[in-house]
């Protein structure tokens, strides 16, 4: 077969797999992903993975959203809580620069790229799925639910039993009826204390970012004047012409360095954030606006070079595919936040164990709450509480009031403080894997993705390496990582959350004794019928008390338990680790205590 042959055969599948099919009574897809988003890309892979025959429907010819297209390839967060395609996709991008050190060349984040290399390994990893199809450069038109999905695709009607929202700002949900929030919250409806009286319309700032390419000297690359600059705007961005400010420009600089003498344009003091109201914009409004933007971030670079001397630097010529070189589209840090089964706020990420919604967790994060405020006229203040590692609920991404949909990017269902910590892309990165997750399956099993098994959906993260739990002491290579995982999802045992800098924690404390104070408050918890069993009165958990406490549960639950496959260390006392392996393996807690969308109980 020729080459032309060849490439009309692939076209014509192609166009058939997209269209042909879509008048049959059973849709010829299980799940449509419509976005550009980070979460977007990885819902897309994680579904085709799961079985269902999956259709990205992406607006840009690239993919990763805000960690590629929005050019900010500088990953805040979760360094070490490398979860399924978060730590699958950085491998790549590791291996392809040399090793972690090698990515490790600002100060801002421990994985740093060029935005190309980005989109071509999730590409990569996109292309791989034999489940997925992507519709590139491709915008969708009117959605609309009768039996299934149907969405408008290059003026074709297009079905799926089942949508997920991969968009930076929420517009799929909007479009389909989601009811929403936008701006800041009061504090009478997510009951944080620090939260404001009265909600606001108020954003935070987006950013048109940039990536500068060091030229080795002044040339063509550099900027004319742009028109109506104003100098004074950025002068505090870093100490050369104002003493005063934070950091030299040398460290404002390397804030964002790449490598290949590539330095990221993302600077939020006094430097190229921008403010408007972008959500409630058309689409075509909404570019008129981002031209704004772009040219706030054009006079910061002429800035750069004219008035700081750094002629050298220039907008990289080999990055995007775009006429001003200029990424393809803003870094968005919030838009919609759709009301879901359950809302997480900043008091459950503060203080995880005094509610319930971690025991639900699909996705995980430790990124401190960060706001970007300074370029609205009378930014609001917050003090923001210390906070360690958390998890984000299954029922954040599920809609309260839309069937058959699921969020995938960060209009989950957050509070506007909280969406300070959950915004980040490699939490948006496991959102996305749950996002495809849950999609998939709940197009398999026939029934909506809010009526999903929970502990199903988790025990499937599990498999495909994700974290339900924030620990940062026991990786998926650990051998008892799935049963640590588990027992700590039913609070069973609780972990220690520990609010640190930049890079929160949540400790397992795997070689540690069991605790059986701790242990009893949280087995009458978990089951009130060990309120029963009195034989936890010793400081630690000794070997025969835990055999006891083995043979009463299997009685109880019904399972038949044998003992003489267990071996532990033999020290006479039992440790977090042991604990963990024998009584996930034994009583099998997930299958025999199904939860709610809060974390509650449910009696079969």
């Amino acid at each position: 077969m020729s080459v032309y042959y060849r490439r009309l055969f692939y076209y014509t599948l192609s166009y058939c797999l997209l269209f042909c099919s879509c008048k049959q009574s059973n849709p010829p897809y299980d799940v449509i992903v419509l976005g550009e988003g980070t979460g977007a890309v990885a819902a897309a892979i994680q579904s085709a993975r799961s079985g269902a025959k999956t259709l990205l429907v992406n607006p840009l010819p690239w993919l990763g959203g805000m960690l590629t297209s929005a050019g900010v390839p500088a990953t805040d967060g979760n360094h070490q809580l490398h979860a399924g395609l978060w730590n699958e996709w950085r491998a790549l991008i590791r291996e392809h620069y040399g090793g972690i050190d090698s990515v490790f060349t600002g100060w801002v984040s421990n994985t740093m790229f060029e935005p190309s290399i980005g989109d071509r390994y999730w590409k990569q990893l996109a292309h791989r799925e034999q489940n997925l199809t992507i519709a590139y450069d491709t915008k969708w038109g009117d959605i609309k639910y009768d039996r299934h999905w149907n969405i408008v695709v290059n003026g074709e009607s297009i079905s799926a039993r089942v949508l997920v929202d991969g968009t930076d700002l929420g517009d799929v949900a909007a479009a389909v009826g989601v009811s929403f929030d936008l701006g800041t919250d009061a504090r009478t409806l997510t009951k944080e204390s620090i939260a404001f009286e009265h909600a606001t319309n108020i954003l935070q700032d987006l950013t048109y970012a940039a990536i500068l390419k060091d030229y080795g000297g002044p040339g063509a690359h550099t900027l004319e004047e742009p028109a109506n600059f104003e100098p004074e705007v950025f002068r505090c961005a870093c100490k050369t012409l104002c003493p005063e400010a934070k950091h030299d420009c040398k460290t404002m600089l390397s804030y964002g360095k790449l490598p290949n003498d590539k330095y990221m344009i993302n600077w939020p003091i006094h430097g190229n954030d921008y403010y408007f109201d972008i959500v409630n914009l058309s689409f075509a409004e909404r570019q008129t606006a981002l031209e704004k933007a772009k040219q706030h971030t054009l006079n910061f670079i002429y800035f750069i070079q004219h008035d700081l001397g750094y002629d050298n630097l220039g907008l990289a010529d080999d990055e995007f595919p775009t006429s001003d070189l200029l990424p393809l589209m803003p870094y968005h840090r919030e838009g919609r936040r759709i009301h879901g089964q359950v809302q997480l706020t900043v008091n459950e990420i503060a203080d995880p164990y005094a509610y319930s919604l971690y025991k639900t967790g699909v996705a995980v994060g430790d990124y401190p709450i960060d706001h970007h405020h300074d370029k609205y006229p009378e930014p609001p203040v917050f003090e923001f509480p210390p906070v360690p590692s958390f998890s984000i609920p299954f029922g954040s991404l599920i809609p309260k009031d839309v069937e058959h949909l699921v969020i995938a990017d960060k209009s989950i269902s957050v509070s506007n403080i909280a969406n300070g910590s959950t915004r980040l892309q490699p939490v948006i990165i496991q959102v996305g894997q749950a996002a495809g997750l849950i999609a998939a399956m709940s197009a398999k099993e026939n029934i909506t993705p809010g009526k999903l098994a929970i502990r199903t959906v988790q025990d499937s993260i599990l498999a495909y390496n994700g974290y339900i739990m924030p620990y940062i002491d026991v990786s998926p290579t650990d051998p008892e990582y799935r049963e640590i995982q588990r027992v700590g999802a039913t609070g069973i045992l609780k972990g220690r959350p520990v609010p640190y800098k930049w890079a929160n924690q949540t400790w397992f404390d795997p070689d540690s004794l069991v605790n059986t104070v701790e242990l009893k408050s949280s087995l009458v918890t978990f089951d009130d019928t060990y309120q029963e069993f009195d034989g936890l009165n010793n400081e630690y958990l000794t070997t025969n008390k835990f055999r006891n406490l083995i043979e009463f549960s299997c009685q109880h639950f019904n399972v038949n338990c044998n003992w003489s496959d267990i071996k532990l260390v033999g020290t006479g006392y039992v440790t977090r680790r042991e604990f963990a392996k024998v009584f996930d393996q034994m009583i099998q807690s997930f299958s025999n205590k199904e939860i709610g969308v809060g974390g509650e109980e449910i009696n079969h």
